[in-house]
């Protein structure tokens, strides 16, 4: 939902007072087909609105599809996509779900969908929300409830989990896992630490959490961020001359360089130029000028240094009308929200009329307080490498893996706060494999009732299961079902 000043937002709050007054007025919905999909779907997708909150102002859109092994047995996934903001949909459309954009087929009409070969539903029954308010078909009855930060969306989320469950009681024995990826590396530690707190509180119902996965995660907001300019040189991507300058010259803090440092701010500068047309959630995939990545401006240092300010729905249009004609990783973007706001598949959704869906709504992302009204999102946690720590004490499966061509969010970040942990290695560096080829890397850590997996996937970025799904699926496959990599 756009958030473009204060007058049209009261205006938009007082319709949906009255359209929505109660939080019954959104049924589920057991979906069998959808438009754009010449197939039935092979398990149960069911759509539907949970009201959170203190007055339940906050209504969460959700996707549920049940596994298509074993319902009653296989393992119970509550998804958290990153952003913050973005939209469980754009996971299920281009990454993970039971259905994916089927892009070949996309030829000025109706975007085309298929089943998906390596959908992470065949091992396991997910659940996706649209969360904060604004996100996707999420909104709020109230402007207040469109003000959020990572503990409040958190809090919402765990909120969330435990209503749907109490509507769906048969899921409860289940073995719960959360997982996510990008900034839910964030968001995500903070659920697991609600859930671990609510067993120990009593609260109801009784959550069967057996541990999380995270997906190259943002787990320290300076950390990760500074690791890029080291990683990029690593990669070829910056010149032993340049590279050794400013580590000299920034002290090795390329975050929150000293403005005054005349000499450090050139060398972050010749950084940028170098980076500029780098695709960083994969940086050997080809730059596209039209690419929702396409930035107004370059800094490395910016949590996403290549997004932009919110698509306005009138520009997304067939990827076919527009200059570009070869595929661009990005199209799938475009695609998702041409499919998303399809009045015929928002109606086969249960979604409220009117909607206009947003992938990730870059309002509460990017903007600041001012004349224009736009509400921010609140980044009131920096780093949850503690909760990680935490996490170490309790009884918990841990899987963390990471893209290795990544530059949004560096393995060797990640691979650096594990080590922080201080856990015992059980399992040394090694290469797991797909047919006979290695997928990545791999060693695992466990202490007392602890265990995390670490790997790497080969030649995979931000986002694994859109880049290298094939691998994606069997790293998840195997670690769910507990198979040794």
């Amino acid at each position: 939902m756009e958030i473009l000043s204060m007058k049209p937002l009261r205006a938009l709050v007082i319709l949906l007072v009255i359209l929505c007054t109660s939080n019954t007025v959104f049924a589920q919905r057991v979906i069998q087909t959808l438009p754009g999909l010449p197939d039935k779907l092979p398990n149960k997708l069911e759509t539907g609105y949970i009201g959170v909150g203190e007055d339940e102002e906050v209504q969460l859109f959700y996707f549920f599809f049940e596994s298509e092994g074993d319902p009653e047995k296989d393992p119970f996934i509550f998804w958290i996509t990153g952003g913050p903001g973005c939209s469980g949909l754009s996971v299920i459309l281009m990454e993970i779900g039971t259905f994916v954009i089927d892009f070949p087929n996309c030829t000025g009409g109706p975007t085309a969908l298929k089943l998906n070969e390596y959908a992470w539903t065949k091992s396991a029954s997910i659940l996706f929300i649209d969360q904060p308010a604004g996100t996707g078909y999420s909104y709020s009855n109230t402007l207040k409830g469109y003000i959020t930060n990572d503990t409040l969306s958190t809090r919402l989320s765990y909120d969330f989990l435990r209503k749907w469950l109490i509507k769906h009681p048969q899921y409860l024995k289940n073995p719960l896992y959360i997982v996510g990826e990008s900034y839910s590396g964030i968001t995500l530690p903070l659920i697991v630490d609600e859930v671990y707190k609510g067993l120990e509180a009593g609260d109801k119902p009784t959550l069967n959490i057996k541990g999380y996965a995270l997906g190259n995660p943002i787990t320290d907001l300076y950390q990760d961020i500074n690791e890029r300019v080291p990683y990029a040189h690593g990669m070829g991507l910056l010149s032993e001359k340049l590279y050794q300058s400013a580590k000299v010259h920034c002290h090795g803090n390329y975050k929150n360089a000293d403005p005054t440092n005349t000499i450090c701010v050139n060398d972050l500068e010749k950084i940028n130029q170098c980076l500029a047309k780098i695709y960083q959630p994969h940086i050997l995939e080809p730059w596209c000028d039209e690419a929702l990545w396409a930035p107004k401006r370059r800094d490395v240092m910016s949590l996403y240094p290549s997004s932009v300010d919110e698509i306005a729905l009138d520009f997304i249009q067939p990827v076919v009308t527009r200059k570009k004609k070869e595929w661009c990783r990005e199209d799938n973007a475009f695609l998702s929200h041409s499919w998303a706001n399809d009045k015929a598949v928002q109606k086969a959704l249960n979604v409220r009329e009117g909607t206009q869906w947003v992938r990730c709504n870059q309002t509460l992302r990017h903007s600041k307080p001012g004349p224009s009204g736009k509400i921010p999102y609140i980044k009131d946690v920096p780093s949850t490498i503690g909760y990680h720590k935490k996490f170490t004490q309790t009884n918990a499966r841990v899987l963390i893996f990471s893209g290795d061509h990544d530059l949004v969010a560096p393995h060797t970040s990640t691979e650096k706060w594990i080590e922080s942990l201080k856990v015992p290695i059980k399992s040394d560096w090694r290469p797991w494999f797909v047919d006979d080829q290695i997928g990545g890397y791999t060693m695992q850590y466990a202490q007392g009732n602890y265990e995390l997996t670490y790997a790497t996937i080969k030649g995979s970025g931000h986002t694994n299961p859109e880049f290298r799904p094939k691998e994606s699926f069997a790293l998840f496959d195997r670690w769910i079902r507990e198979i040794e990599l």
